[in-house]
């Protein structure tokens, strides 16, 4: 039981000194904060994040954030940017470096290249008296490192304070920057964000010979075959323009079967749901799901602006995408 407990207070006291590392990074956001960013916002190259152990992993995720939310940016292992990697930053750059003591030789070796090089330094350091805090153009302090390690040894408090950062500053750059959905979109086609970003229900519908289309002439019989044929749960019922008239589903079917009919005789005219949901084909597939989820309806007539069928969307297909719900 003591084990036990021993494991639980460690663990409450790793997160409740990086928790006060993060309420003290607060003041960091200051007007030296507001003019760095002001300057990765006007770089006229990419910024280059560097650093080396665990500030080069979080300078890698820094950069990723930044890429992803429209600043171009790059990840620079210190240690491998003097044996030629520092060919990868050219003059327009700005470079944003992570070292909680601000002393890191590997990082400080690199400091007179940049400074050939004509490009300004962003650093995020622990030490606001460091050599790499005094040689940067502008320096955002992290608190003063809380012991999280039980034995004092590993960063812990640095390194989330050098995240959350980082964030901070990425946010603050798109924000300035004016970044849209529709450019994040484009950051991530591949995701289920970029897909609920972009994707319409043109992209997906079924069209031609797979569409539940049947004239406003024909039989109950031949919408109900009509069904079984496409397998999307229903039928669209239109007339010789090929504008929707109305739907028939399975569930209306179902529902028949307490009625007298003659299924051969009897028009899908007479039995179609005049009022009914379409949506148009421009419309996100992500917006069409929720919309059909609120709605509790499994399919959809797509229609173009003159009320003509183009496609049909069942349910199922939208749920196939794996959008984020």
């Amino acid at each position: 039981m003591k084990v036990k407990e021993g494991i639980k207070q460690t663990a409450i006291g790793v997160l409740e000194a990086e928790a006060e590392t993060l309420g003290a990074l607060v003041a960091s956001v200051d007007a030296n904060f507001i003019d760095a960013v002001n300057l990765a916002h006007g770089c006229l190259g990419r910024v280059a994040l560097i650093g080396v152990g665990k500030s080069g992993h979080i300078s890698r995720k820094i950069a990723s954030t930044l890429a992803s939310t429209g600043t171009p940016a790059f990840f620079v292992n210190a240690a491998e940017a003097s044996h030629g990697d520092m060919g990868m930053l050219a003059r327009g750059d700005v470079a944003l470096i992570l070292s909680n003591s601000g002393e890191t030789k590997e990082v400080l070796l690199l400091l007179p290249i940049l400074e050939q090089m004509n490009i300004p330094v962003i650093a995020i350091t622990g030490n606001p008296h460091s050599s790499l805090a005094v040689f940067s153009n502008y320096n955002l302090s992290v608190p003063e490192e809380e012991v999280a390690c039980p034995l004092g040894l590993a960063p812990m408090s640095s390194t989330t304070a050098m995240l959350a950062l980082g964030d901070a500053f990425a946010a603050a750059i798109f924000e300035k920057r004016g970044f849209s959905r529709e450019q994040f979109a484009r950051s991530h086609p591949g995701g289920a964000l970029g897909k609920q970003l972009t994707l319409c229900v043109k992209d997906i519908m079924h069209t031609g010979h797979s569409m539940p289309i049947v004239d406003s002439k024909a039989s109950l019989l031949d919408a109900i075959m009509k069904i079984t044929e496409t397998g999307l749960g229903f039928a669209i019922i239109v007339n010789d323009a090929n504008e929707a008239l109305g739907v028939f589903t399975d569930g209306d079917l179902r529902r028949l079967f307490d009625t007298e009919f003659n299924v051969r005789k009897a028009s899908i005219a007479s039995f179609m749901n005049k009022y009914f949901k379409k949506v148009s084909e421009e419309k996100l597939a992500f917006d069409t799901l929720n919309m059909m989820r609120d709605l509790k309806i499994n399919g959809l007539p797509v229609v173009d602006g003159d009320n003509r069928v183009v496609g049909a969307v069942n349910l199922h297909d939208l749920l196939k995408l794996g959008f984020n719900l």
